[in-house]
Formats: structure tokens, sequence, C-alpha cells
């Protein structure tokens, strides 16, 4: 099941909020101090490629320099990311067969506002990382 919501969040929206998530990164990644921010523009990107069967958990490693990260990253990258999260999720719901897709878009929009600290792991082992 999680195969063919994949392949039709791909078609619907996937592979544009993968081009906007690689787009952030690439910008961010012009300069030495947003390396760390556009790597994690990747990263989000892939999950946002193909999003059903991943989840996102805490790092427990994280500290004090990802938090700081975040707050950079809300004001550089993470409204514009969240609100084209916030708009295809709304866009998605209209249809009956979209709903999922839609939940899986609100899914994305807390990573994409605080993406430091976080790690996305298949669904079927969220705790291997800890």
């Amino acid at each position: 099941m999680k195969t063919i919501l994949n392949v039709i969040w791909l078609v619907l929206c996937g592979f544009w909020m993968f081009l906007g998530y690689i787009v952030a990164g690439l910008l961010l990644c012009i300069t030495l101090i947003g390396i760390p921010f556009g790597v994690a523009a990747f990263r989000i990107g892939i999950y946002a490629l193909w999003p059903f069967g991943y989840t996102v958990v805490d790092r427990r490693d994280a500290g004090a320099p990802s938090c700081v990260g975040n707050v950079l990253w809300l004001v550089l990258a993470g409204w514009w990311l969240a609100l084209g999260h916030v708009f295809t999720g709304i866009a998605l719901c209209v249809t009956l067969i979209g709903i999922p897709l839609g939940i899986a878009n609100f899914k994305l929009i807390p990573v994409s506002l605080l993406p430091l600290g976080k790690e996305i792991v298949p669904t079927d082992q969220p705790f291997a990382a800890r």
C-alpha cells in the first residue's frame, strides 16, 4: 500500500516538493556556514520525495548548536518550505483519495520548520537510531 501511495505522491506533489528542497539546499550551500543547512535540506528533500514508510525521530546527541541552527533555518528557509507543505496539503485534502497525501504533507511541516537534530528512519524501526 505504501508503494502505491508513494507513486501517487510522487506524481502529484512529491517531485515538486523535492525540487523546492533541492533549490533551498543549493542556495544554502553557497556559503561555508550554510553547508550543514544545505545537507539538511537535501535529506528532507529525499524524505519529501518518498515519505510513506518513513518517520522522523529526535536525535539524542543533538545539542545547543542544532537549536541555534534551527532558529537560523526557520528564518532562512523553513517558513517558505512549510508554507509549500501547507498549501499542497490543503489542495490534496480536497479529494477523497488525496486525504492520506494531504496528511503526509502536514506530517512534513514540523521537520521542514526545525530539521536539525532530527533523523529520518523507516517506520518499522523508529527506535533503532536511539
